[in-house]
């Protein structure tokens, strides 16, 4: 980290311990707070020409604060002493008639990280690239969609830059601070005409400017998305196997983490309540959580109680693990706080991997007579209580075996443990996001189509 990252980091650290330090002279048993602070500059084209230029900062402080075992959180943009202090003193007064809470508190004393902090190395030290060089990769990328026989229109490319600083301190004796950059380049574009127009898009995002996938390459993949899109059919409906492009396998990761999340299991508000340490996916399927990968978009070294991350297995070899818990759930279902507060109330991930399976994606559809290669989702259509499953979608037929032609306006639906049991992955693991996810395969859903 650079000086001036260490310096950013080291005031917004100050800054948490001395809210937490007026919190406990003005009546507070304990408290926690987090000071953030970002920049952010974008730059957007649309068919040759500027578009926008924006530029945000921010800066804000969220505290929590106890009086024995009831609490207040409040938030201020004004970091001054004096509206901190009046900040305090309405959280203290709010606390004293909230209702008492048995679960509520800081984390562990003993569990907190201690030492220096693992360098997840999640600061470019090129610093912020200037609008002019934020315009031309922008404009390179629509360029490139534009360039692609087929595509009639633009919704633009955008070039974004931003760095974030973060910082905890709790009044039990946790400090720490995050400086991380960002970076992002996107394109979306349309093909043909009147009633046949299709969109489509593609983005990457990275840690380091030197990181980020080239222009031409985003644009390009824009524009053939979205001419392979045109004339889309009807799918009949019925059972039938569905492949799940990278793009949007993801998604039932993140459905299988909201059902591990701990405040859920507490609350009996979660389709894996009762499947703890259970064989829900086949034993060629393991997610491994890498918070400290370096450059990683979802790393950090601690969590949003104070407590260290750490690599580890969501699943390994088809059998989930224990519950991801902050100090609150963890104490209603009596067990340690995993390292996964989000420090807002519930929890969160690190990086995730789905590791790849031993063949290529044409190989997984090798054997399907008649079935969808789903490529966008739509809706939010998931039952956390049952795991009930139906989306809106669209894709590409697979017939014999082979992608065929585009089709749309279709849903899918099941039931997510039913799903998780028949999952196959192929080997096209992609690793430009958060959670790297391959093709996956479930031969356990129904369309709704036609």
């Amino acid at each position: 980290m650079s000086s001036d990252f260490a310096s950013q980091t080291a005031d917004l650290v100050d800054r948490a311990a001395d809210a937490v330090a007026r919190a406990r002279a003005l009546g507070a048993d304990a408290a926690t707070a987090h000071v953030r602070s970002s920049m952010a500059t974008s730059v957007s084209v649309r068919l040759g020409a500027l578009e926008d230029v924006g530029r945000s900062e921010e800066r804000d402080l969220a505290l929590t604060l106890y009086c024995g075992q009831r609490s207040a959180s409040v938030s201020t943009a004004d970091l001054s002493p004096a509206a901190i202090d009046a900040l305090v003193e309405r959280a203290v007064a709010m606390a004293r008639i909230a209702p008492e809470n048995p679960w509520a508190g800081l984390a562990p004393e003993e569990a907190l990280m201690r030492g220096s902090l693992p360098d997840c190395d999640l600061a470019d030290p090129a610093g912020e690239p200037d609008p002019e060089r934020l315009r031309a990769m922008a404009l390179a990328a629509e360029d490139a969609a534009r360039a692609v026989p087929g595509v009639t229109n633009s919704e633009g490319g955008t070039a974004a830059a931003n760095s974030s600083a973060a910082a905890l301190a709790t009044s039990h004796g946790f400090t720490g601070g995050v400086f991380a950059t960002g970076y992002s380049l996107s394109a979306s574009v349309l093909a043909g005409e009147g009633d046949r127009m299709q969109r489509d898009y593609a983005w990457h995002s990275a840690r380091y400017l030197a990181d980020l996938e080239g222009a031409e390459d985003i644009g390009t993949r824009a524009g053939v998305r979205a001419v392979a899109r045109l004339d889309p059919a009807l799918l009949p409906s019925g059972p039938m196997p569905v492949l799940f492009d990278p793009r949007v396998a993801g998604s039932l990761i993140s459905h299988l983490t909201s059902g591990m999340s701990g405040p859920a299991i507490a609350r009996g508000r979660s389709f894996l309540k009762t499947r703890e340490g259970e064989r829900l996916f086949p034993d060629t399927i393991s997610i491994v959580e890498d918070p400290l990968r370096r450059r990683g978009l979802r790393s950090r070294p601690f969590d949003g109680e104070g407590l260290p991350t750490r690599e580890g297995r969501l699943v390994d070899r088809g059998v989930i693990g224990g519950w991801l818990c902050d100090a609150a759930s963890a104490r209603q279902l009596g067990r340690a706080p995993t390292g996964h507060a989000s420090g807002g109330g519930g929890v969160s991930t690190g990086n995730l991997i789905l590791l790849p399976g031993s063949i290529s994606r044409d190989a997984l559809m090798a054997d399907i007579a008649d079935g969808v290669l789903v490529t966008e989702l739509i809706g939010q259509g998931v039952d956390a209580l049952t795991g009930d499953y139906s989306r809106g979608a669209s894709g590409f037929r697979i017939r014999n075996g082979q992608l065929a032609e585009a089709v749309s306006g279709f849903t899918i639906a099941g039931n997510l443990i039913i799903m998780f049991a028949d999952l196959r992955a192929a080997n096209d693991l992609d690793t430009r996001g958060s959670v790297h996810v391959p093709t996956l395969r479930t031969d356990s859903l129904t369309v709704a189509g036609a």
